[in-house]
């Protein structure tokens, strides 16, 4: 689940419209695809990331489609107007790219039954309402594969959004990617309570690397943790998208999540009339997610072939991440052998792996 903090945009209410292609580009009648952002492009993460599968749908389509872009929608009452004036005016889909717009956009669906309207992260159903997801925690995973070999200290550090389980997911993922080659590592984890706020983030990662964590990954939106790595003269990932501009030498790999390949799919669907309701949560076998752009002068040719034959497992479904034997902190086994977590409890899943450091914040 994703986004249920308020934007850091308090007050203020923008909107930007902004459509790609002229009018002389597109059919008169070409069906519109409307996508709903909780910040802007700029960020570098979260929205990039959506931004630039929605550019990837745009591409793939053409005049097919007309595409219209609104950023910076807090997710309160004034999303539900956004969904509802852009219902109103005829687009064909709507996209909710924060997990804070499920009940006002749903509620929106109820009152336009011909009009798809797909929400990300969330949870709940109507016959012309969808949700869906990336697994980024397979990237995480394979991210800290690479942490485990490259910590010098055995200590990694983690800048923590908000707690709810997607973010658990994230940072159990990266623990027990890192524990599965070095088991002397463990993880300090600092919560910032914000999904974008480059000022805490930067003071989380100082924090974590005054506490001796050599390695760093974030599920926050900004660029800041690497940043921050870079000019400390430590490692650590990018998140969302390929942020190596952003810490060069700090840069291990970005992991990155691919919504084009979804928002491909699902406009094709909408458009043949083969669309379903169903949940969608995809990752590496539909290369929905990937860990990329590693930085192969810092890590150990043998961490390499590593990510590269788990993430060939994930890809093949013959392995996930959540697949035990899995001990939480207190010793107990959560998952046992041969077992694996399923997609339900995933989703609310509210318990730290062996190696996390702390408790989970009330």
């Amino acid at each position: 689940m994703r986004r249920k903090i308020s934007t850091t945009l308090a007050g203020a209410f923008a909107l930007a419209l902004v459509c790609a292609f002229g009018a002389t580009a597109q059919a008169a009648d070409a069906p519109g695809v409307a996508f709903v952002y909780l910040g802007n492009p700029g960020d570098a993460g979260w929205t990039y990331a959506h931004d630039q599968g929605s550019k990837e749908a745009e591409a793939k389509f053409g005049s097919k489609i007309k595409v219209t872009r609104v950023e910076n929608v807090p997710e309160s009452a004034d999303s539900e107007r956004v969904f509802r004036d852009l219902a109103n005016k005829g687009n064909k889909i709507i996209i909710g790219t924060s997990f804070g717009y499920q009940d006002f956009e749903l509620k929106v669906a109820k009152d336009f039954p011909d009009t798809v309207f797909l929400h990300a992260t969330g949870y709940k159903k109507a016959p012309n309402f969808g949700t869906y997801d990336v697994r980024m925690y397979q990237g995480a995973y394979l991210a800290g594969v690479v942490a485990g070999y490259v910590t010098k200290t055995n200590t990694l550090g983690f800048v923590a959004s908000v707690p709810i389980p997607e973010v658990v997911r994230n940072i159990n993922a990266y623990t027990l990617g890192a524990r599965s080659v070095n088991p002397k590592i463990h993880t300090k984890v600092i919560w910032i309570n914000s999904w974008f706020d480059p000022g805490k983030e930067k003071q989380a990662a100082e924090t974590l690397i005054g506490q001796g964590a050599d390695v760093l990954l974030q599920n926050t939106d900004s660029s800041a943790t690497l940043a921050t790595a870079e000019a400390r003269k430590v490692h650590a990932f990018g998140w969302d998208s390929d942020m190596k501009k952003f810490g060069p030498d700090a840069h291990l790999g970005s992991v990155v999540g691919h919504w084009g390949v979804y928002y491909s799919a699902a406009i094709a669907q909408v458009l043949d009339g083969k669309w379903k309701n169903d949940p969608v949560w995809w990752g590496i076998p539909q290369k929905a997610v990937n860990l990329e752009d590693l930085n192969t002068a810092a890590i150990p040719a043998e961490a390499q072939k590593k990510v590269e034959a788990k993430r060939g497992e994930i890809a093949g479904g013959k392995w996930d991440v959540f697949t035990g034997p899995i001990k939480d902190q207190s010793g107990a086994v959560k998952v046992p052998a041969g077992k694996a977590l399923a997609d339900t409890e995933l989703q609310r899943l509210n318990w730290y792996v062996e190696g996390v450091e702390g408790a989970l914040p009330k």
